[in-house]
């Protein structure tokens, strides 16, 4: 079976993902968003769930949570290891989100965590559309971009800040932090972005 483009290494590699990615806590990762998620219980669409980590902790917050995962073994180990009837797992990805647009539904927070680097540029300037459709007026979508030395088997592109936020600015989405920081799992010479936008209330 051809994997999707984007997740080239990640089955083989799965054992040691869950085990990095599991080792740093939602809170740890994403404590400069974490004011951005309401407190009341709202709809999560989780694009690249990985292990699952995201979801279960927002899921335990009292969300209902949306998470779409194109690699089937990350996928599976990922349900049964954060078991909550307050996730749906999909298969899906970026650029196209299709069955996520099938839902017929919009979010109030989209997570996209380590998954934007994935994209080339034309991938970029299709995914952006998919994804802000699918965040509702006065939503927030949340992304990080990944800087530096691609691991060997993976497919990773450069990503700079100011392209993703035109790209973001042109769907209608308002930047609202847009900040720098080091690998959280400590690996060498890479870095990341943090962006979160709010989309506008098209009422107004």
């Amino acid at each position: 079976m051809t994997s999707v483009s984007g997740t080239e290494g990640y089955a083989e590699e799965a054992d040691d993902l869950f085990r990095r990615y599991e080792s740093v806590s939602f809170a740890e990762l994403h404590r400069s968003v974490l004011h951005l998620i309401p407190t009341a219980p709202c709809w999560v669409l989780d694009i690249g769930s990985g292990t699952g980590r995201d979801a279960a902790a927002l899921a335990a917050m009292g969300h209902r949570v949306v998470a779409l995962e194109p690699t089937d073994e990350m996928r599976m180990r990922a349900v049964a290891l954060h078991p909550s009837r307050q996730i749906e797992w999909l298969d899906d990805s970026l650029p196209d989100l299709m069955h996520a647009l099938g839902l017929g539904k919009q979010f109030d927070v989209v997570m996209m965590t380590a998954v934007w680097m994935h994209l080339d540029q034309p991938q970029r300037r299709r995914a952006m559309p998919s994804a802000a459709s699918l965040v509702r007026a006065g939503g927030v979508m949340m992304m990080s971009l990944r800087h530096g030395p691609v691991p060997l088997g993976r497919r990773m592109f450069p990503v700079a800040a100011d392209e993703t936020i035109g790209l973001a600015m042109a769907e209608g989405l308002q930047l609202l932090i847009n900040q720098s920081a080091p690998s959280a799992l400590g690996t060498s010479g890479v870095s990341w972005t943090r962006l979160a936008f709010r989309k506008g209330d098209a009422s107004r």
